[in-house]
């Protein structure tokens, strides 16, 4: 059991009580200053709670930080984050890992990372900038999540219709198609499936594959799936978030529109940008959007800190573009996903989920074995499923034996082993190997090792 102290219960600290709370692995402390919120988490999940600032010692005292394992701080302050690492590092000698989101932060942490005894910096507006960059760069899917140091990829899209894939049976796709891919999940409806090679597939099916960059770029022309990177995109709301996508579009050379109605940011962003087009307006306005040729762009992301208007910008832009360009949404709060899942609104990111993803990895990794090591955690098949990535350090009951004779546990795949650089999609008589990364499937929670696949 791991002792964790959760400084600041907002919508972070709330999805992390929430995934955390869920393993039942953890004694959990939550702070926070208001009452309200910690009265609330500790009568909705068993945690304990403390109210004050976790930049107070006396506050982390009472929150146990002596016999604390591990304290993240995520307030609305990244100041506040900082020094409640430290103290809590000088008081209990803890993990620590803080949430830094201001940019002018970002390239000084690493330089004192270690005096402050962090752990982990996370950044949420730079995580999802980067996943809405990864996206752009391939238009066609709805998310794409990257592994082995971006050599494997999982790829989720959705089946068209008239598709040559719709009511082709899984087992049926290498054969037909000549594609070397493996899916590895589908959603239909409210539902989500890890498939067997008999499961057929329908058009509005939400599919996820498993690939090579260069095998999911055949498999995508096979089914006649557009692949080129955009030219442009145009970004409505000129935040952090738009600066880190600005910063990541612009180095791919992809032409960069950014609509910010507040004068002195569209200066700062002309300074910063110099290549960019940055536009002094109101982005929620529609004139605006049409007189900077929303219809023509090839891709539209809405980024104001307000959800109802970039999902309204969003359906906007994609009446004006007639289905033919990238829509992105940037959503803060997670409580109406299952609304907003239906409004069919391309792709849509959550900063707090991402951040949670990183934070669960790193607590999972922390109760590892010796046998192998947690690399990479991204949760798939809109939240049903984790797709995790393990380093095989050393022989276990998983190794040196064909896939086709492990016991597996219901509802889990080995969906891809990586070896010295090469890529293998597993067939039933593939092995794992000490030194493979492996990539495992599942909507089993609360994988931390190999051996968990096993029944």
């Amino acid at each position: 059991m791991m002792n964790i102290i959760l400084v600041g219960c907002g919508k972070v600290g709330q999805k992390l009580v929430e995934q955390l709370n869920e393993e039942n692995e953890h004694n959990i402390t939550v702070v926070d200053t208001r009452a309200e919120v910690v009265k609330d988490l500790t009568g909705q999940y068993d945690v304990m709670g403390v109210i004050g600032s976790g930049a107070s010692i006396e506050t982390l005292e009472e929150a146990g930080v002596e016999k604390a394992d591990l304290l993240i701080a995520v307030t609305g302050s990244d100041e506040i984050n900082l020094l409640t690492c430290l103290i809590a590092k000088k008081a209990g000698n803890c993990q620590t890992i803080a949430r830094v989101r201001k940019p002018e932060y970002h390239k000084e942490i690493n330089l004192f990372k270690e005096d402050l005894g962090l752990e982990m910096v996370i950044n949420p507006e730079q995580a999802a900038a980067r996943e809405m960059a990864r996206v752009l760069s391939f238009p066609s899917a709805i998310q794409i999540d990257s592994f082995s140091k971006g050599r494997v990829e999982i790829l989720k899209f959705r089946i068209p219709e008239d598709s040559v894939l719709d009511q082709l049976r899984i087992m049926e796709i290498g054969q037909k198609l000549d594609c070397d891919i493996l899916v590895c999940g589908v959603e239909r409806g409210e539902d989500a499936f890890i498939p067997r090679g008999d499961f057929v597939l329908q058009a509005g099916d939400a599919i996820s594959i498993v690939s090579n960059l260069k095998n999911g770029n055949d498999f995508f022309k096979t089914i006649g799936i557009k692949t080129n990177r955009v030219k442009d995109t145009m970004i409505v709301g000129g935040g952090d978030t738009a600066y880190y996508l600005a910063k990541l579009l612009l180095q791919s050379g992809i032409h960069v529109k950014i609509i910010e109605k507040n004068l002195r940011r569209c200066e700062e962003l002309c300074r910063l940008f110099p290549k960019a087009t940055i536009i002094n307006a109101d982005g929620t306005d529609n004139r605006v959007l049409l007189e900077e040729g929303v219809e023509h762009a090839e891709s539209f992301v809405s980024l104001t800190n307000i959800d109802e208007e970039n999902i309204l910008l969003s359906l906007f832009a994609k009446s004006q573009m007639k289905g033919k360009g990238k829509l992105i949404t940037k959503i803060n709060r997670i409580a109406y996903d299952e609304v907003i899942r239906n409004l069919d609104l391309d792709t849509t990111v959550y900063p707090k989920n991402i951040t949670a993803e990183y934070i669960v990895r790193f607590v999972r990794a922390k109760k590892n074995s010796m046998d192998s090591n947690m690399e990479t955690m991204h949760r798939i098949l809109n939240q049903k499923a984790e797709a995790l990535e393990f380093k095989i350090l050393e022989s276990s009951e998983v190794t040196d034996i064909p896939l086709e004779s492990l016991h597996i546990k219901e509802n889990t795949l080995i969906a891809c082993i990586s070896r010295g650089g090469k890529v293998i999609i597993p067939r039933g008589r593939d092995m794992i190997l000490v030194g493979d990364n492996v990539i495992v499937v599942t909507t089993q929670a609360g994988f931390g090792d190999i051996r968990d696949i096993l029944e």
